[in-house]
């Protein structure tokens, strides 16, 4: 007798694939994703093509999330180790014989030109998870001290570039991971205290401190100009402190409401430099006004916050640390950005997840909704 075998559908050939995927997680991402390409249809219109390169970042960054999403949590621990070390060699190869442009030696050319320091932002939170996976049930203090020294070297090569933008985000994803890992409050106290007093200090001895002739043993000479600009950008108004007003008056001129989708003058005149990139920030304020940026917020912090609750609620400790170092650096992308724009942080290399044009970038966004949708997707396979 002979028997007829059902061929299985598209859909359900590809629904398994789908099936676990984290929906309010998507919902965040489809959300902050459409106002990305709104911002930069506006900004960007009229900038070569980058808008449409900006859709097609967007959809490569899809597809990478789509594909790190099947990848269960314990295949990813393998890489841990590899990714880390690869990250690290491939900085001091940049060291000794990297690309160098506008002053900055962070490049280097394997064929193609790459930036190695965005390889550690995935994978510093990876390698520390692996480490605190390995010691769990036996932590003592001199674990964490270990774990410092797996952050501080790449952290160190990183600003010796140098590169402050990627070094502020490598180093909070990495503290955020020992911080989770159970680092106590006595630790972690006394270095807020002290650089809180710090930031008093120079905010009170700005007039000092920021004179002719002074120089900062800690800082290379453009970032001791940015801490001052930023502490008085009236000081140089048409050249170190141009970006920062211009941007303070995108954002005060769009008021509640805004210009209006293209209406902005200040982004439209040219009057806000890299306005499809860092500064991007300040073209959205300017046409969609105080009303649209709390929406951008609401959006940002319901993804944190869900990527956090994703961390709480995975199933094994490497997974819960990974899932909350990577949501640590969109918190630290969004911040750092809103704030450098806004006139609260010095200017750096940060763009806005989703928002700024970038392709590298979109591809770590990728690679870390990627790692949270497998956590999410492991958890729920538990729970079934």
């Amino acid at each position: 007798m002979a028997v007829v075998f059902e061929k299985p559908s598209l859909w359900q050939r590809v629904s398994p694939m789908l099936r676990g995927f984290d929906g309010p997680l998507a919902f965040a991402v489809f959300l902050l994703a459409g106002a990305g390409l709104l911002a930069m249809y506006s900004s960007g219109y009229d900038h070569g093509t980058r808008f449409v390169d900006h859709g097609r970042n967007m959809l490569i960054a899809g597809f990478i999330m789509f594909v790190v999403a099947q990848v269960p949590p314990h295949r990813l621990m393998e890489l841990a180790v590899p990714l880390y070390t690869l990250g690290v060699a491939l900085l001091i190869a940049v060291l000794i014989f990297g690309i160098t442009k506008k002053g900055a030696r962070r490049w280097i050319n394997l064929g193609v030109v790459i930036q190695p320091s965005e390889i550690l932002k995935i994978a510093m939170p990876l390698m520390l998870a692996w480490w605190f996976n390995r010691r769990e049930g036996q932590l003592r203090a001199l674990d964490f001290v270990a774990a410092g020294v797996i952050l501080a070297v790449p952290v160190g090569l990183i600003m010796k570039q140098p590169d402050l933008g990627t070094a502020l985000l490598v180093l909070a994803a990495g503290l955020s991971v020992i911080f989770f890992a159970g680092l106590s409050w006595k630790l972690v106290i006394p270095p807020v205290l002290l650089a809180v007093a710090g930031i008093v200090a120079i905010v009170w001895f700005e007039p000092r401190l920021c004179a002719e002739g002074v120089d900062w043993p800690i800082l290379h000479g453009y970032q001791q100009q940015r801490v001052c600009t930023l502490l008085d950008p009236t000081r140089d108004p048409l050249g170190k402190g141009f970006h920062i007003l211009q941007g303070m008056i995108a954002i005060g001129s769009g008021g509640v409401w805004g210009k209006g989708f293209m209406q902005g003058t200040q982004t439209h005149l040219e009057f806000i430099p890299e306005r499809t990139t860092d500064f991007i920030f300040a073209a959205f304020s300017e046409e969609f006004g105080m009303a649209g940026n709390l929406m951008l917020i609401a959006g940002f912090v319901f993804l944190v916050l869900r990527g956090l609750f994703i961390a709480a609620e995975a199933p094994t400790l490497f997974s819960r640390l990974l899932a909350a170092g990577v949501t640590t650096i969109f918190f630290t992308y969004a911040f750092v950005n809103m704030g450098m724009v806004s006139g609260i942080l010095p200017v750096v290399g940060v763009p806005l997840p989703f928002i700024s044009y970038g392709g590298t970038a979109m591809v770590t966004i990728g690679l870390g909704l990627g790692i949270l949708m497998s956590v999410s997707r492991a958890r729920r396979g538990l729970q079934n």
